[in-house]
């Protein structure tokens, strides 16, 4: 079958699709990824087609909307600010968004392309699967994710869930109005579509471990936990002689990465982290990433990108902004973590890595110290229970498989139909 899978977003919006993607090709499946054009190479190192989408998440950060987002100091207003900057770019992406539906058999839509890749799939009467990197369906067991909020209790968290999917659902409301009158499709806002979606059942799968984030007990049956879906790396990747001199240089370092996140000052960022390192007595494996974090000495190094899974098991801990894709990686590693959540869902998985017992403590960005890193980095790495509860969890992790529910689903829409019982 022909499946397109469609993303937008960041990196770690990106990059679990191509173990995804890869995984279907490899049974048999023609995949092409739909996401922005930066990210081609990840497509072409996963052995899947692509097609780009004209919006760069990189330069929609940097924007002047993008730089308000650092004035934002609750969840509920940083998500407002990024429904407005989503708003304004989302409506570039539904040419391209079609272009590629037209030659597919199935869709895989994830969260953050969900609404307005639904509303393609039915005017072209294709069939469509939810893959989505959060547990966003409302539920009275937590709050909703991406408002880094604690709980509000069970109707608290219920409504508050309700709420946010009604105001994401705003971002694409004038798109899909749009493609609903193009593809002769009756128009219907969206509040009706995500509920006409929910009585259908319609089927979502959800690419993290029910070991990390267990299923909510009140969520309908067709929403499930998969298992994670790790980004496809190419069996001949190695780390750069010049990480590999430094690691074998001196003890396991700590890995301090940002990810896609962006901070209003780099180099003050910079000079806390590894203040923090030095007072800890540790060497740290800096990425530069989005947030352009750097400092090089004997005892420091800076990275660009470079594969999670090379790279994990060389360090003592990390230090990291608790984006769901870093949060895995950190598990499957088994090293401890410090997670510095800095927006939308990162508080949510930084709860759950104190939770789990895998980190000491989480400290917001926003209220980062030198001083405090530090305590965090000493408990983290001298500690064992911390490193011992990691490499358990780590080791049940490793036998999931979180491709191979959605490979038998898409493998049920291409399957050709039963025959009718004889009377």
């Amino acid at each position: 079958m022909r499946v397109a899978v469609m993303t937008a977003g960041s990196r770690g919006d990106v990059a679990p699709y191509t173990g995804l993607g890869h995984a279907l090709a490899q049974a048999g499946h023609q995949v092409t990824l739909v996401t922005h054009a930066r990210f081609a190479p990840l497509a072409a190192a996963a052995g899947v087609g692509f097609h780009a989408l004209p919006v760069d998440p990189l330069a929609e950060l940097r924007s002047a909307r993008g730089q308000a987002l650092h004035r934002s100091t609750t969840g509920a207003g940083k998500l407002l600010r990024v429904i407005a900057l989503a708003r304004s770019a989302v409506g570039r992406t539904a040419e391209d968004l079609l272009a590629a539906a037209r030659t597919s058999d199935v869709l895989l839509l994830s969260s953050s392309l969900g609404p307005l890749g639904h509303t393609i799939a039915e005017g072209l009467g294709l069939p469509s699967i939810g893959v989505y990197l959060q547990p966003l369906a409302a539920t009275v067991e937590f709050a909703p994710p991406v408002t880094g909020t604690r709980s509000w209790g069970a109707v608290g968290n219920r409504l508050a869930g309700r709420a946010v999917n009604a105001a994401v659902d705003g971002i694409f409301a004038d798109s899909a109005r749009a493609l609903q009158d193009r593809l002769g499709l009756p128009r219907h806002r969206s509040h009706t579509a995500r509920r006409a979606r929910e009585r259908q059942d319609w089927p979502v799968y959800h690419g993290f471990s029910p070991l990390v984030v267990q299923r909510p007990h009140d969520w309908r049956p067709g929403l499930r936990i998969a298992g994670y879906w790790w980004p496809h790396d190419p069996p001949q990747a190695q780390l750069p002689d010049r990480l590999s001199d430094f690691l074998s240089a001196g003890p396991p370092p700590v890995f301090v990465g940002l990810g896609s996140a962006t901070v209003p000052d780099p180099e003050r960022l910079s000079r806390t982290v590894v203040r923090a390192l030095r007072a800890a007595g540790l060497r740290g494996v800096i990425q530069r990433g989005w947030s352009e974090l750097a400092c090089e000495d004997d005892d420091m190094l800076t990275i660009d990108e470079m594969p999670h899974q090379l790279l994990f098991p060389h360090m003592a801990a990390a230090v990291h902004h608790a984006g769901a894709g870093t949060t895995a990686a950190a598990l499957r590693a088994g090293i401890p973590a410090v997670p510095l959540p800095v927006q939308f869902d990162a508080a949510f998985w930084a709860a759950r890595l104190t939770a789990l017992g895998v980190a000491p403590t989480a400290i917001p960005l926003r209220r980062l110290t030198a001083q405090a890193l530090t305590a965090a980095l000493v408990q983290a790495t001298t500690d064992p229970s911390y490193t011992r509860r990691a490499q358990a969890l780590a080791a049940r992790i490793r036998q999931e498989d979180g491709t191979g529910p959605v490979l038998a689903a898409v493998n049920r829409l291409g399957s050709p139909a039963r025959p009718a019982p004889a009377d």
